[in-house]
């Protein structure tokens, strides 16, 4: 799930200030909220975590362009703490909550050919 609106988020982002970061920030926020029912001190901090996602692939995506290979590694470990840190924030209702539409984005994303 998490994954899939990353994406859809991110799609076609170039370099950006951080007023397009907050306002992705924002919407990638308000998606995960409405799917795992964050309460306000989750909310912000689920906030918090994506503004700090986000700059930091800004960051990596400059260091990096001229290196694909570790470029696409570090994003992924960046993708992989970010989501440790996200997971870590959540409740055990709402962990289930986002494995559930976690596996539904999923699913969708592999449908037989």
């Amino acid at each position: 799930m998490l994954l899939g609106v990353q994406t859809a988020v991110l799609a076609g982002a170039k370099k950006e200030g951080p007023t397009a970061i907050q306002a992705r920030a924002t919407a990638l926020t308000r998606s995960i909220a409405d799917k795992v029912r964050l309460d306000e001190g989750q909310y912000l901090q689920v906030k918090r975590l994506n503004i700090q996602m986000l700059s930091e692939q800004e960051d990596l995506k400059t260091r990096f362009a001229a290196d694909p290979g570790i470029l696409d590694q570090r994003l992924a470990d960046a993708q992989v703490q970010y989501e440790a840190d996200l997971l870590e924030l959540l409740r055990p209702a709402q962990l289930a909550l986002f494995q559930q539409s976690r596996a539904s984005m999923t699913a969708l994303g592999t449908l037989p050919k």
